[in-house]
Formats: C-alpha cells, sequence, structure tokens
C-alpha cells in the first residue's frame, strides 16, 4: 500500500467500547490489503531502488499489524479504478487476513474495535475516558502541526470535538494555528523565515514579553514534517529566549526544520522523537540565529533603507567565537560593501500575515543581505607605513575574534584578521557576572532560594541591611531581617553556585564601610569576590562565554580592560626565525 497525502481524515474514538474509524481520501488496491496487515512488511518498500533512498526518519511497517493484533481490525479500501471495494478483516494474534467485496466509495475506512480485548490486563492501566481522550487529541494537534494540506476532524461519543480544515500557502495557515494553539499563541506569534544552504527554519515564535500560562505548554518542532523532541534544539530556542523570559518560563513556538536526510542519524530514540545530526554545531547555531533574529527586529526595528553605511553597533550576539558560523551578521568591515536592508516596524506577527512567501519579513531580507556579503571578499588592508607598530584587537565593534584554542587551563588564544591575542576566560567571565549583577536591561533576575539562607548578624549588620535593603533587592539579593538573623530569600543567577554563607556576610561588611550605595561598584565587589565556576575550561564553555561577553559588555570589545586581553607580537618571532 502506497502511501499517499490524505485528504480527509475523521476520528471518532470512545474509551467504553474502545472503538476508532479513520477515513482517508487515499486508497489500496486489492492485492495491497492483505499486505498492509501483514507483519513484517512496510508500505513504504516497493523496490530496491525505493530502499536506497529512503528520506523519511525511520518509518514503522507492522503498525496496523501491531493494531489488530490486540483488536478486531476492518480495513476497507477502494481505488477510483475499481468498481467495487474490498474489505480486509484481521483479529488477535493469529494474524490471518480475511479479504472480501464491500459496498464504499473511493477512499478508505479503517475500524478498530475492542482495544486490548484479548489483553485484559492490559486494560487495567488504562486511565479515565478523559484522559484518554487527552492523549488522542494531543496526537492529533501534532499530526494537525504537521500536515496543513490535511483536514482532520475529531469526535468523541457522537460529539464533534476538533475540526481542522486543510489550507494552501498563505494567511489560512494563520487560521488553523489559531485553531489548534489557540488565539492567545496566534495573536503573540512572530512568523520566522530563516535559510541558508540545505538548512530552513520556519514557523512561529511567541513573543516571550506576553509570555502567559495560555500557550506555555505550547511546544511543538518538526524535522522534516516529524515532530520531535530533540535536546539541542530545544536548547538553541531557549538560548535564544532567555534573556526576555522570567524564572521559570519556557517558550512558546511551532517551528519545521527542513534538512538533507543524510545529515540527519534517526536510529538514536527508538519512537523518533531524537535525533542526531551530524554537524550538531551548525544545527545549533542556525536555529539560533534564526529565532533570536526575528526576536532582535521586534524588539528593535532598523533604520529605513540607505545606501549610507550606518555606525557601527554592536549586535545583542555574536558567535563569531564558534569558529565557522554562517549565521551571525558579518564583521563591520564588510558592511560598507552593500547596503544595509531594514523593516520599516517590527516582525511580522502571524495573524493577518501571509505565511511563508508572500510577506517575506526582516529575518528572510536579513538572510539574502547575509548571504550576498558572505561572498563579499574583505576590503584591502592599508599600506604597511599606516598600520600601528604592533598588532592590537582594540577598535572593533563586533567580536574579539575566533577561539582557536585554550592555552593552559584558563586563558584562550584569539585570531580575528590575521592577529593573534590571549584572553583571560576568569577576567571575562567576571565583567559577564559584574553586566549581568548592575542594573540595566541585562540585569539578571531574581530567583527564589529552594532553601532559604538563615544567617546570624550582629545588632550593627542588621542596621546596615536595612539601610541598603532596598537597593540590594533592585539587584536581586531579597534579604528580610529578624531578631539577630537574615534570612537570603532570592540571589540573581550569578550568585546561585556560590557559598552564599560567606559571600553575605563578606557583602554587609563592604557595605558598612560605605557611606552611600552605588550598585555599579557593588556589582563590581561582588564580582570580584565570586569565584571562577571553571577550573579548567573546554572550548564550548570559551565559546559561551565571550560570546555573552561581546553581548552584555560590547564596550570591552572596543577598549579591552588591562588584564583581560593581550595581543600576541609574531614580527619578533618571525625576525628570530630569519635571523638564525
Amino acid at each position: 500500500m502506497r502511501v499517499r497525502p490524505a485528504s480527509i481524515l475523521i476520528l471518532s474514538a470512545a474509551a467504553r467500547n474502545s472503538s476508532v474509524f479513520v477515513i482517508t481520501a487515499a486508497a489500496s488496491k486489492k492485492e495491497e490489503l492483505a499486505l498492509a496487515l501483514a507483519r513484517h512488511a512496510t508500505s513504504k518498500i516497493a523496490s530496491l531502488d525505493d530502499l536506497e533512498a529512503i528520506i523519511s526518519l525511520g518509518f514503522r511497517g507492522e503498525a496496523l499489524a501491531s493494531i489488530s493484533s490486540v483488536s478486531r481490525l476492518t480495513l476497507t479500501s477502494r481505488t477510483a479504478e475499481q468498481p467495487e471495494a474490498w474489505q480486509a478483516y484481521a483479529e488477535g494474534r493469529d494474524m490471518d487476513v480475511t479479504v472480501k467485496p464491500a459496498a464504499h466509495p473511493v477512499g478508505t475506512t479503517l475500524e478498530v474495535l475492542d482495544l486490548f480485548y484479548n489483553t485484559p490486563a492490559r486494560r487495567k492501566f488504562m486511565r479515565t475516558e478523559k484522559t484518554e481522550f487527552g492523549h488522542i487529541d494531543e496526537i492529533i494537534r501534532r499530526i494537525a502541526l504537521a500536515r496543513f494540506d490535511v483536514t482532520i476532524n475529531l469526535s468523541h461519543n457522537g460529539k464533534m470535538m476538533r475540526q481542522y480544515r486543510a489550507v494552501a500557502q498563505g494567511g489560512q495557515k494563520e487560521r488553523r494555528l489559531g485553531a489548534i494553539c489557540g488565539t492567545p499563541f496566534l495573536e503573540q506569534a512572530l512568523a520566522i523565515e530563516w535559510q541558508h544552504g540545505d538548512l530552513t527554519l520556519r514557523g512561529w515564535v511567541a513573543d516571550p514579553k506576553a509570555s502567559s500560562a495560555a500557550f506555555a505548554e505550547i511546544q511543538y518542532c518538526y524535522v522534516n514534517g516529524r515532530m520531535m523532541r530533540d535536546r539541542l534544539i530545544n536548547h538553541a530556542i531557549r538560548q535564544a529566549c532567555e534573556d526576555k523570559l522570567g524564572a521559570g518560563e519556557q517558550p512558546a513556538f511551532v517551528l519545521y526544520l527542513e534538512i538533507d536526510p543524510h545529515q540527519v542519524d534517526v536510529n538514536v530514540h527508538p519512537a523518533k522523537h531524537e535525533v542526531r545530526f551530524h554537524q550538531s554545531r551548525l544545527v545549533h547555531d542556525f536555529i539560533y540565529q534564526g529565532v533570536l533574529s526575528v526576536l532582535q527586529q521586534q524588539a528593535d526595528p532598523t533604520l529605513p533603507l540607505t545606501d549610507v553605511a550606518p555606525a557601527p553597533r554592536p549586535i545583542p550576539e555574536n558567535r563569531v567565537a564558534a569558529g565557522k558560523n554562517q549565521f551571525a551578521e558579518p564583521a563591520v568591515a564588510r558592511e560598507p560593501a552593500a547596503p544595509r536592508f531594514a523593516s520599516s516596524g517590527s516582525a511580522p506577527r502571524a495573524s493577518g500575515a501571509s505565511y511563508p512567501h508572500a510577506q517575506p519579513g526582516y529575518q528572510k531580507q536579513a538572510g539574502a543581505v547575509y548571504r550576498t556579503l558572505l561572498d563579499t571578499p574583505a576590503p584591502a588592508h592599508k599600506a604597511e607605513d599606516s598600520a600601528p607598530a604592533a598588532p592590537t584587537l582594540a577598535g572593533h565593534s563586533q567580536s574579539f575574534g575566533r577561539v582557536l584554542t585554550i592555552v593552559a587551563p584558563d586563558t584562550a588564544l584569539l585570531e580575528r584578521d590575521g592577529q593573534l591575542a590571549l584572553l583571560s576566560l576568569p577576567v571575562a567571565e567576571r565583567w559577564l557576572k559584574q553586566a549581568q549583577l548592575a542594573p540595566g536591561p541585562h540585569q539578571a533576575c531574581a530567583q527564589p532560594l529552594l532553601i532559604p539562607v538563615r544567617i546570624k548578624i550582629s545588632a550593627q549588620e542588621t542596621q546596615v541591611i536595612q539601610r541598603y535593603q532596598t537597593a540590594l533587592a533592585e539587584m536581586g539579593i531579597q534579604m528580610v531581617t529578624e531578631a539577630h538573623h537574615v534570612t537570603l530569600r532570592a540571589v540573581p543567577l550569578p550568585l546561585r553556585q556560590q557559598n552564599l554563607q560567606n559571600l553575605i556576610p563578606e557583602l554587609i561588611g563592604y557595605l558598612a564601610q560605605q557611606t552611600t550605595f552605588d550598585a555599579a561598584n557593588t556589582a563590581q565587589w561582588i564580582a570580584r569576590q565570586l569565584a571562577s565556576e571553571h577550573s579548567t575550561w573546554s572550548m564550548a564553555q570559551a565559546i559561551t562565554v565571550l560570546a555573552e561577553v561581546e553581548r552584555l559588555c560590547p564596550q570591552l570589545v572596543k577598549a579591552p580592560p588591562g588584564g583581560l586581553l593581550q595581543p600576541v607580537d609574531l614580527h619578533s618571532a618571525m625576525n628570530a626565525l630569519k635571523n638564525e
């Protein structure tokens, strides 16, 4: 039985008598019906050529055979060429299939009765009718999001519960999205279309600023049309949204990733819910940058189109440190080679938008511009006499450079524009934590402690805490004094893994010596007291910290402070080689 897209799918379920009816427009010939219910058979392989050209994420050829082994299954089908329909019947473990003529319109009906009738022990594990129907409803929702070209009607005990009508390209997709995921999600959904090479990302992500419990559990991701719950994909999406999400909040999204099937290993999870990408870093950064771009455009629309390149400004996330990442905005040195594209407004909402091609938004423009710039050669270097005497990485407004390797336990060797430099990772980490602690748009939110920390203090220390209690709370440090104790209830993220029993008394002592409270100085002092989270550094950890520093502390890229970055002079080494 060849797999063909169904135009109509109707499912009716009742837990009491365990009956399921599926009606589709796809049909099968008489000789294919018995094969469809046979063990060790698949409808997807008809010849050796099919076996060598599988592009789906695995298949289960015995689905109908497995169902019929625990139920009474009837499969009736008629093709347009057949004058009559044929019906195949099978029940129980004997797997004998009986085929006989039947009256039926063109199409297929699958009827499953008395589920688990021959395995009563399995029936004991079934939940209530409401719970079991909820599971069915969720599966239908996943299928409906995967196949917008299929009409799906779900009825329960004779009552129509869901109606998802087939739609074509265009704004109709948003109406179906709203029917499946709800109006609150549709109103906050931002359309994404991001492409590079063989990778394509489409779909919708909810504006994190409008996070709502109404759509908090909407997290659907499809790889080549199949529903996935892959950790790498979820991490990339979460990382792109983390700065805009509150504590305990989760991103809401419906995304579709298209990738060359040869670049995916599907033999990771028995149910194919997880995959392994051959170029996992490439896929991670591609998804990350695609989601981040639409969120950036929503928060900060670009200027109108102009032939004059604007002054360089730091982008919120530059991952040049990761090496070959084709998805971050290119260096400023390449920007004059082409005009900057801009959107006249914020990122397009899904509601009323034409998805995916009718109204190309900022993401599609930015991707096209980047591909153009990627092929544009860098401008020629200035003459030797105008170059500085010693190599320096100061003055660059985008990135420190690319991480080549880790030298010793805590130093990264960077390269940019043919120049090398050493970067102290503990110092970079300290600057990052200082930026997260200082008041501002990137300040880390207070996170409640699972077990509050109770510390004994003196009367003088009590007065200090009460004097600066409000200011500390604005930094995310929430304390409550009572008698001769202080209870620490919440701290910002950089303090979560620290020894708070020692840090808080030292902080109180520091504040006791101050005449006024300065949040920036306090954040700097706290950052200097924090122990590094890494005794030894890996490439991944270095890349992550460096990217965060570039995003939160762009001023450090332009003017690195002492102790952070040290250019490596290769001229002396080359001269030494020439003189020997």
